[in-house]
């Protein structure tokens, strides 16, 4: 038994005209997400970021050559508001891990690119937050994350219909 199945009990007994299945799903998915985070968190920590500054990184990294993108494509890509995109770029640029560039192919535009020590960095710390990853996955079999991969593609996907 699990957290979760002592809450769900406990509105089994109490309310059993409720069908308490989806808040059983939905709160083990809540607490794994919570705990994911916290391991996370830490790696990122080990190299001076957070969740926010890893994601601006990392959607420039995974992007390709040349690491930049317009900042509109960075709050596509991010789904934050322009807002904090600006603060997130401005902090970034600030510690010297990403640059303002004038767009090649409309100069009245700019792009946000990763420097040299910003990729550097992300190459190091996505290699990490991959290995945190794994290890937290470590006691499902392959066969287990296979399944658990589809059936979370399949909730996540009603989900957002």
């Amino acid at each position: 038994m699990d957290h979760v199945d002592v809450i769900t009990q406990q509105w089994e007994q109490e309310r059993p005209d409720l069908d308490v299945t989806a808040m059983g799903v939905i709160g083990r998915v809540a607490r794994l997400q919570l705990a994911y985070q916290r391991e996370m968190q830490k790696t990122w920590a080990e190299f001076g970021l957070n969740a926010a500054k890893f994601d601006v990184l990392a959607t420039l990294r995974r992007a390709g050559a040349p690491y930049a993108l317009s900042p509109g494509a960075l709050l596509e890509a991010t789904m934050v508001a322009s807002g904090t995109m600006t603060n997130r770029i401005d902090r970034l640029a600030a510690d010297g891990l990403v640059k303002r560039e004038v767009n090649p192919e409309d100069s009245r535009s700019f792009l946000i690119g990763l420097t040299e020590k910003g990729f550097a960095l992300i190459d190091e710390a996505v290699t990490a937050h991959v290995q945190t990853q794994a290890r937290l996955l470590a006691g499902l079999s392959a066969e287990d994350v296979a399944a658990l991969q589809t059936l979370l593609g399949k909730a996540l996907k009603a989900a957002e219909s």
